[in-house]
């Protein structure tokens, strides 16, 4: 069993900063992150485009990091609530030298995050990152203020922007289909039913009157049963659900079958290598992936890269091996053809142009591969970091291993943004698998709870 290393840096994780919002993220954090990033970016005064979620606390870590950019010498540039895949995009769009967005992504309201994309639309880079953070943690001296402040603008409307950016890759006419959409009370709420009605879907959405203390909240991707209840009986072709920034989807098909990021990396990769549209025949999954996905695609004549989990390295992979399509079963598909970064809309854009092609049902789309009994816990930790000395949870982890063979894996890894520890087992059978994720779970909790 490989031990997944454990990112040990104190302020940037996997995806950016994150912590509870006027807690471990505070005003004062923030501020010092807009200079931290001001300081780093190559131009003398950087334009820093800024977009944020729902979140309460999102107004004031808004204010916070324009103050240390502004304070800085650095530009400002407001976009408000707009999706995380947005704000790449105008990034490009306005020629901006980085954007910053204020979000968790799928985490409880009281959490908040920051997370920067550079000029290009990617994420800035590990280096860069690790410069900020000798910044904030006092190894390197802020330069001296400038006599003058940097102004802060404001976008006039970015979503439309991003919209009708995103529609124009995409020759799809949606008439006659009719679609359920959980906008999980986040940043999505305005855009993705924009698109889908400016493209003749009958659009019924649920979950799009965010009041900064309900993102996420028993909705959404990460609670796929409220789509699954709603659809059921509705007449409905798909329901798509986002995550609180909008980088996600998972469907689900008109029965309420769940179709998550693995079945939709099926499904879009088998239609882009029959179109001739797939890069190498290679599509970038991470270690989370189900075995299922890994049989289908070596039928279909697809080849599989498996990066660590964490969209930064599934990019990483596809840029340095030249790949369109990649993504994680957390519905975080990253489709470069549409974009620089992961992005709910986008994917949802492609999963309804290939059932459009093919004229098949979500459903029938789906038995593309078969999945494997699976199950994931996350257990709360007292430290994350302890993991890799834990050599109770080892020798357990060992031992069921060897009693699954060839038949089943396990994957144990600590989160890369929160105090937990996620067990992930595959096994011939939901009874074993759930009894082999038992079994480690318990030495988990016994040991570092």
């Amino acid at each position: 069993m490989k031990k997944e290393a454990i990112l040990t840096r104190s302020f940037f994780g996997t995806d950016g900063i994150r912590g509870i919002a006027n807690d471990v993220l505070s005003a004062e954090l923030a501020m010092a992150v807009g200079r931290a990033a001001v300081a780093v970016l190559p131009a003398a005064s950087p334009r820093i485009l800024i977009g944020r979620d729902t979140r309460i606390s999102g107004p004031m870590l808004e204010s916070a990091l324009i103050a240390g950019i502004s304070s800085a010498g650095g530009i400002s540039i407001r976009a408000g609530v707009i999706p995380t895949p947005a704000l790449a995009s105008l990034v490009l769009a306005e020629g901006a030298d980085a954007g910053a967005v204020i979000s968790a992504s799928h985490n409880p309201y009281r959490d908040n995050g920051i997370k920067f994309f550079g000029s290009s639309g990617f994420k800035l880079s590990d280096a860069q990152e690790l410069e900020m953070e000798q910044f904030l943690s006092g190894e390197i001296s802020f330069p001296p203020p400038p006599t003058d402040p940097g102004p802060v603008l404001r976008l006039a409307d970015p979503v439309e922007e991003y919209v009708e950016k995103l529609l124009r890759r995409f020759d799809l006419d949606l008439s006659g289909m009719r679609l359920l959409v959980d906008c999980a009370q986040g940043a999505t709420y305005r855009s993705t039913p924009m698109a889908l009605k400016r493209l003749g879907a009958d659009v019924t959405v649920i979950c799009d009157e965010p009041d900064g203390l309900n993102i996420n909240a028993g909705c959404g991707s990460t609670h796929i049963e409220l789509l699954q209840e709603a659809i059921r009986n509705g007449g409905y072709d798909a329901g798509l659900a986002h995550d609180g920034d909008g980088d996600r989807v998972i469907a689900v098909d008109a029965e309420g079958g769940v179709v998550d990021g693995d079945f939709i990396l099926a499904i879009c990769g088998s239609y882009l290598k029959e179109a001739g549209r797939l890069p190498h025949d290679t599509i970038v999954t991470t270690v989370m992936t189900n075995l299922g996905f890994h049989l289908a695609m070596k039928e279909l004549g697809i080849k599989v890269v498996t990066a660590d989990v964490g969209d930064r390295y599934v990019l990483e992979e596809m840029l340095a091996g030249g790949f369109g399509l990649g993504g994680e079963q957390s519905g975080h598909i990253i489709n470069l053809e549409a974009g620089t970064t992961g992005d709910g809309l986008a994917t949802t854009l492609l999963l309804l142009s290939v059932m459009r092609a093919t004229g098949r049902p979500l459903k029938e789309l789906a038995l593309v591969m078969k999945r494997l009994p699976q199950r994931l816990v996350n257990i709360q930790v007292g430290d994350r970091e302890a993991l890799n000395e834990a050599a109770k949870v080892w020798s357990r982890v060992e031992a069921e291993e060897s009693r699954l063979g060839d038949e089943g894996r396990v994957l144990v890894r600590p989160s890369g943004t929160e105090p937990v520890v996620r067990v992930m087992v595959e096994a011939a059978t939901v009874e074993v698998c759930d009894e082999v994720c038992d079994n480690i779970a318990r030495v988990i909790r016994k040991e570092m709870g």
